[in-house]
């Protein structure tokens, strides 16, 4: 059996991971300031069709890769976008700490991470008028199931709503 040979002290790295992590975000080093406020740094449309998962310091010289996580379908929209989030993110950064912005469809981690969902923007639905809500109450009435003619009764409201548009 192996005694530990610390006899109480602490590691070094330990005693500073704190003050580094807080040196490095002074001087643009913080991952999680673009993790956190995305919305913010983007804009909120941008923000409901990708999402930062990566942020690599490479050794091609200074700048770093951001990679963004998107769905197929939005993909080639993002990569005309590319040099506006860049400047978006590094005047968040308060210099150039982006190199590079890529775009994935997969999580850098793997596949089982890159199921990604974003929020999708709520669609506004006109409210139905009394007369739309009295003819589909009518349209359901012979439904004997309540479940089934509340369904029946909220079909007919869209149907109706979609038609009177």
């Amino acid at each position: 059996m192996r005694r530990p040979t610390t006899k109480g002290f602490a590691r070094t790295s330990s005693l500073l991971r704190e003050n580094i992590r807080k040196a490095g975000e002074t001087r643009g080093f913080a991952v999680t300031r673009v993790l956190t406020h995305w919305a913010e740094i983007v804009g909120e449309d941008t923000a409901s069709i990708c999402k930062p998962v990566d942020v690599k310091y490479g050794r091609q010289g200074l700048g770093a890769t951001l990679t963004l996580l998107t769905t197929g379908a939005q993909a080639p929209m993002l990569e005309m976008q590319k040099e506006q989030l860049r400047a978006r993110v590094n005047a968040a950064y308060g210099y150039n700490a982006i190199a590079r912005v890529r775009i994935t469809q997969t999580a850098a981690i793997g596949f089982s991470e890159g199921q990604a969902t974003f929020v999708p923007k709520a669609k506004e639905r006109p409210k139905p008028t009394p007369e739309i809500l009295q003819e589909a109450s009518r349209m359901a009435a012979s439904a004997q199931d309540t479940e089934l003619r509340q369904a029946l009764e909220r079909l007919a409201e869209n149907v109706l709503n979609k038609t009177n548009r």
